[in-house]
């Protein structure tokens, strides 16, 4: 796996969709003026800004997807998630492409 591919998160494909089914949590870390302009239903926004203070109301057992606007957010956010212990953290990249697998 090349150097870009491990630094934003995109290593071996997974099924987003069937994780997302299973109950993944999705993580948006846009800003709340983006979030409130569209997002996934059910999702938690909390802005890659703010992370790191707000991190203990994550949990850490629990699959969680980043997304943003372009997955330059999310694949930070997956980053440091990774780095405090989060057992398993998927970068979904645009919340746009992941809204398909939330009716």
């Amino acid at each position: 796996m090349g150097f870009l591919s491990k630094l934003f998160g995109f290593g071996p494909k997974v099924d987003l969709g069937q994780l997302i089914n299973d109950g993944a949590v999705i993580l948006d870390v846009r800003t709340p003026g983006e979030y409130a302009g569209g997002h996934i239903k059910g999702s938690i926004n909390i802005p890659v800004d703010q992370l790191k203070s707000k991190m203990s109301s994550l949990k850490k057992d629990k699959v969680i997807i980043t997304c943003c606007a372009s997955g330059m957010r999310s694949a930070s956010a997956r980053g440091m998630l990774k780095a405090s212990g989060f057992a398993e953290v998927h970068n979904g990249g645009s919340w746009m492409n992941l809204r398909k697998y939330k009716a």
